[in-house]
């Protein structure tokens, strides 16, 4: 039976071509060469062998790329036992922040600029408004994260946030909860965030901060740049709201759906014939309809390039009463306004195998042939392969 599709399948098989024939940053190089020898002997071998019959497990090892769809459900786990440690016990809003496509180009090209112009506006139209005392008047926080591409893998930037219901009041240092409904009018939000991003936008500008080439060379002329600006103020946001979180065991569930996320997923590859790549979508504009989409495998190729973020950027950032410096302190302080239990000591990160324990309810380390021994880790030369 013939194995499936997979994004490294696809890249060892086209990867060469592809790179031959066009243009690619060393981080685009790098992503594809990790996805393409991933769990394969090009990336190298370990072993373990049983203290009981002797067996020998030989494993492939793992890129770790984060762009990698075999290699972020662990790193999504380990992620999410350290944030549940300082996880507040209330409701939680979700909300995501677009820019409009008219800003797509200028954002490929200038990543690190506009992506971070988009994680400070946002969180700044968060704290702003809670803090109005006209609305809340209340000191708040969130969790930021970026995500890069709509459902048919072109460049789609937007900030999901996970958002508390609930903040400590400024003139009384009380914590209070919100109402069940999102306590800031999404019009305003889309307002205020606009404003924000636009006026940073300009910033950027006229500080000579943006790379402006290629297909947006002519915003080098201030007209160009102006009429930009003018359309974008033109046009209306969109920022929107889901429900609450009613349990920590939910907001965990979407945590892991949302914060490791790649553009897309093995599972949703169904079939690739060397020229043609075909993948599952969900078609917003149609009814959230189930569709398949059919690509020629270079233009499959350059949706999923288009996703590779920057070297080291961090695409989950915390404000507020999130942020991570005294972000222990600061909590605990929250937890005696609300009466809560203080956490003591700092988080203990698992070990892999007690991870993967925790996750499947099974031990790894127990010999798959006698169902006794422990699988120790065993070496020797012929098991070897050269990382490259």
């Amino acid at each position: 039976m013939e194995a499936p599709a997979t994004l490294g399948s696809i890249f060892r098989e086209n990867g060469p071509d592809y790179r031959q024939q066009h243009k690619l940053s060393l981080q685009q190089a790098k992503v594809m060469s990790a996805i393409s020898r991933c769990r394969t002997s090009g990336m190298g071998s370990h072993a373990s062998k049983c203290n009981q019959c002797g067996h020998i497990e030989v494993t492939h090892n793992s890129c770790r790329n984060r762009h990698c769809p075999q290699c972020q459900g662990l790193d999504a786990k380990q992620w999410v036992e350290k944030i549940q440690y300082d996880l507040l016990p209330i409701r939680y809003f979700h909300v995501v922040f677009t820019i409009p496509d008219s800003l797509n180009r200028l954002a490929l090209i200038n990543q690190q600029a506009i992506y971070d112009l988009m994680f400070r506006c946002s969180a700044e139209t968060i704290k702003q408004l809670a803090a109005d005392p006209k609305r809340l008047g209340i000191e708040t926080g969130c969790l930021s994260v970026l995500h890069t591409w709509g459902q048919n893998l072109m460049d789609h930037p937007h900030i999901h946030m996970l958002v508390p219901a609930g903040g400590i009041e400024i003139k009384t240092g009380k914590w209070i909860n919100t109402s069940k409904k999102f306590f800031l009018p999404v019009k305003v939000l889309s307002s205020v965030f606009k404003g924000k991003f636009l006026a940073g936008l300009k910033d950027l500008y006229h500080d000579n901060q943006l790379k402006l080439i290629g297909s947006i060379k002519d915003l080098q002329k201030k007209t160009a740049f102006k009429s930009l600006l003018d359309l974008l103020y033109s046009k209306a946001w969109v920022v929107y709201t889901k429900k609450t979180f009613k349990s920590g065991i939910q907001v965990l569930r979407y945590l892991g759906r949302y914060t490791h996320r790649i553009a897309l997923s093995n599972n949703r590859i169904k079939a690739f014939d060397k020229e043609t790549v075909i993948f599952d979508w969900k078609d917003y504009k149609d009814g959230n309809r189930r569709k398949q989409m059919r690509l020629d495998v270079d233009e499959f190729t350059r949706r999923f390039l288009l996703h590779v973020l920057p070297h080291s950027y961090h695409k989950i950032r915390y404000f507020g009463m999130f942020s991570i410096r005294n972000r222990q302190q600061r909590l605990n302080d929250i937890r005696k306004k609300m009466s809560l239990p203080i956490q003591n000591g700092a988080f203990k990160k698992l070990g892999i195998v007690d991870l993967l324990q925790k996750i499947s309810g099974k031990d790894i380390t127990l010999c798959p042939c006698c169902n006794q021994g422990k699988l120790l880790a065993f070496s020797f030369k012929s098991l070897s392969q050269p990382h490259g």
